[in-house]
């Protein structure tokens, strides 16, 4: 694989990482036991059994406690220390061609990675402002969906997979952001224009 390919998989896992940092490990692990892909040296680990058994486990007490409005929330805080680092690891251990993670790599991948968990709990956030649980469900199920056709995606077509995370994250923090106006926007005080 190209530096230029191995680029846009490293910003992709980070990014995935930011939304589901145990389905996004399992998935990379899984994808290298199997033989789908040739992991590079510094992801190799994360095929070995322990790793996805632990991972796997994980990924399924994430994939419930993320359909209880409220406890995703909770989860989503505490997922915080987990994410911004495993986004960091993933995307400085595809990019390093002897196993070495350069700090470079390291920053942007925690930025990458922060940036979608921000997006992602910032929505959900105001989905738990509904009274019903469809719209949280529904969100929990798509960022699943995402994560995993996002690991399918980014090691056949990873530029292709890039694109779709940028446009999905601008439109979503555009989302944020216009919820966010219409929720908080200052109405003037009576004799004022």
């Amino acid at each position: 694989m190209s530096s230029a390919h191995l680029f846009a998989i490293g910003v992709m896992l980070a990014w995935l990482a930011g939304i589901r940092a145990y389905l996004t490990v399992f998935g990379v692990g899984l994808a290298g036991a199997m033989g789908w892909v040739d992991l590079p040296q510094a992801l190799e680990p994360a095929q070995s059994p322990w790793v996805l058994g632990v991972s796997g486990a994980l990924a399924a007490a994430e994939f419930f406690a993320d359909k209880i409005p409220g406890v995703d929330s909770v989860w989503d805080l505490l997922q915080t220390l987990l994410r911004v680092p495993a986004g960091a690891f993933l995307a400085a251990a595809t990019l390093s061609p002897d196993g070495h993670l350069g700090a470079g790599a390291m920053a942007a991948g925690a930025g990458i990675a922060l940036a979608s968990h921000v997006l992602k709990s910032g929505s959900r956030a105001l989905l738990n402002t509904s009274p019903e649980p469809v719209s949280n469900w529904t969100a929990s199920v798509s960022e699943d969906v995402a994560v995993v056709g996002g690991l399918a995606l980014v090691f056949a077509h990873p530029w292709i997979a890039l694109s779709l995370a940028l446009v999905v994250s601008t439109l979503v923090a555009l989302m944020l952001w216009w919820v966010w106006r219409k929720l908080f926007r200052r109405t003037p005080k009576p004799g004022t224009a």
